[in-house]
């Protein structure tokens, strides 16, 4: 991989390709995504008190933390991508959110765009938010 973030929707979605082809080739355990914190603060959404998003995947699973209310959202957002299913829902005693696991058997394509449209959706990032591929 050359570069490392992303802001442009387009580009976005290619860096999350280009992440998920380094972290096959690599053989790592995951590769980590994480909006970009100072540009999250300037925003409205998510509530900045519950820390900054980010998304993992690894094996063909996305693995993410979310509230009860994004996690509805993420249920309604799954009924678009039919190949993507939530695995594990686990509520950690000590945190409020909850911690899902989505099966991810798709091409790097398609995980690409589910995952932006995770962040988007989800979440609430504006169109012009800033990724980073802070792990692969």
């Amino acid at each position: 991989m050359t570069r490392f973030d992303a802001a442009d929707p387009t580009e976005r979605r290619k860096l999350y390709v280009d992440a998920i082809t380094a972290h096959r080739e690599r053989g790592s355990g995951f590769l980590t995504l994480e909006v970009d914190g100072e540009e999250l603060a300037a925003t409205e959404a998510p509530d900045p008190e519950l820390g900054v998003p980010w998304l993992q995947f690894g094996d063909g699973t996305i693995n993410l933390d979310c509230t009860d209310a994004e996690l509805a959202e993420l249920k309604s957002l799954l009924e678009e991508f039919p190949a993507f299913k939530i695995d594990e829902v686990t509520r950690p005693d000590d945190t409020d959110g909850v911690n899902v696991r989505v099966s991810a058997k798709a091409d790097p394509n398609r995980i690409a765009q589910c995952l932006d449209a995770v962040f988007r959706r989800v979440y609430g990032l504006p169109e012009g938010f800033r990724v980073w591929a802070v792990e692969v």
